[in-house]
């Protein structure tokens, strides 16, 4: 029974790993007053193309490197379409995790069967001897330590350093922050492209250590439950490593149930992570010693529909670049959408876009 718990807990933080990532960096981005949800988007950039980089190379360095950039690139996008342009942030955040599906089935294509040896796993001496706690928390690969490393720094900026006390300023009023001389929207660009490049590095830990392959869309929706897990936290680091913890661990506990033959259906085993999260978030709405910054208020009390639709037609072009035209054509949208200001939005639905109360 003992060996089970451990296996659980240790399967846990490997798991939650890549979760943890995503989750700081998108704490850092909504400190700021931006929410990403293209943070699946830009962990899938930087699994693909980590992966594509290290079966090349065959360095972790490099493959490490390459997904941190981009993930930090294509969240530049990100932060141009909400920062400089203005345009709906879940809107953008949506269209760049679809684009960002689209670009890594094209380019990673070739690779689904590439085998590469990836991170290997390092115990630290003498913390991996000790009984039970070592094998769960010392013996895993360099980014799992990483993780919680950055986890303390993330915690002691935000708090300790006049630069945190700028970020937090600019997320809580953007108006404040500017009259007292701070670049807004420099800080918010920052902000956002960390973000990336956690999420991207999220992504290199599950195509270079956790998996060590690359599978079309294999994030499985990880990046948005980082989203949903920084409101479990409370937009606090500390809290976001017991989130992830938890998470990796409702994970590893299915994958023990499905590998021991326990006679649960599997959808109903895969559901299992997932309901974790719907719990989460039931917790974290009763949690209110970390209040949410004020400038991602609105943007959390919106409603918005979002709706694609794509008809085949036989047309021979590749399937894949048929996969991101509707996604180019949202932002293309929203960049024609962010200039037009000649007709204003009727007064009666402002209040669905707008914050209520």
């Amino acid at each position: 029974m003992i060996d089970i718990l451990q296996g659980i807990l240790s399967g846990g933080v490997r798991a939650g790993t890549p979760i943890l990532y995503a989750m700081l960096g998108e704490i850092v981005s909504e400190r700021a007053g931006v929410v990403n949800l293209g943070a699946d988007g830009a962990m899938l950039m930087g699994a693909c193309v980590g992966f594509i980089t290290m079966a090349h190379t065959q360095d972790p360095i490099l493959g490490l490197l390459a997904a941190a950039a981009a993930g930090a690139l294509i969240s530049l996008i990100h932060a141009f379409m909400v920062v400089t342009l203005r345009a709906n942030q879940i809107a953008s955040g949506l269209a760049l995790t679809f684009l960002a599906l689209g670009i890594t089935s094209f380019i990673g294509r070739p690779y689904v069967k590439v085998a590469i040896d990836g991170i290997p796993q390092g115990a630290v001496p003498f913390l991996s001897d000790i009984p039970f706690l070592g094998p769960v928390f010392f013996r895993h690969d360099l980014l799992v330590y990483g993780a919680y490393l950055l986890a303390l720094l993330i915690w002691f900026f935000l708090f300790y350093t006049r630069g945190g006390l700028v970020l937090r300023t600019v997320g809580e009023s953007s108006d404040v922050a500017f009259a007292l001389g701070i670049r807004t929207r420099l800080v918010q660009y920052l902000a956002v492209m960390f973000g990336g490049m956690c999420a991207g590095l999220a992504g290199a830990h599950l195509s270079l250590a956790y998996t060590r392959t690359w599978v079309e869309g294999m994030t499985n929706g990880r990046g948005i439950i980082a989203v949903a897990l920084v409101i479990f936290s409370a937009w606090h680091p500390f809290w976001g490593v017991i989130g992830a913890i938890l998470f990796g661990t409702t994970f590893a506990f299915q994958l023990q149930l499905q590998a021991r033959g326990i006679t649960l259906s599997p959808y109903f085993l895969d559901m299992l992570p997932y309901l974790f999260t719907l719990a989460a978030l039931l917790v974290g709405a009763k949690m209110r010693k970390h209040a949410m910054p004020e400038g991602i208020k609105p943007i959390f009390s919106t409603t918005f529909a979002f709706q694609l639709q794509l008809q085949a037609r036989g047309i021979t072009l590749s399937p894949y670049f048929l996969d991101m035209l509707p996604y180019l054509f949202t932002l293309a949208a929203l960049l024609v959408g962010a200039k037009m200001r000649k007709h204003a939005m009727p007064e009666g639905i402002k209040k669905v876009f707008e914050e209520v109360g």
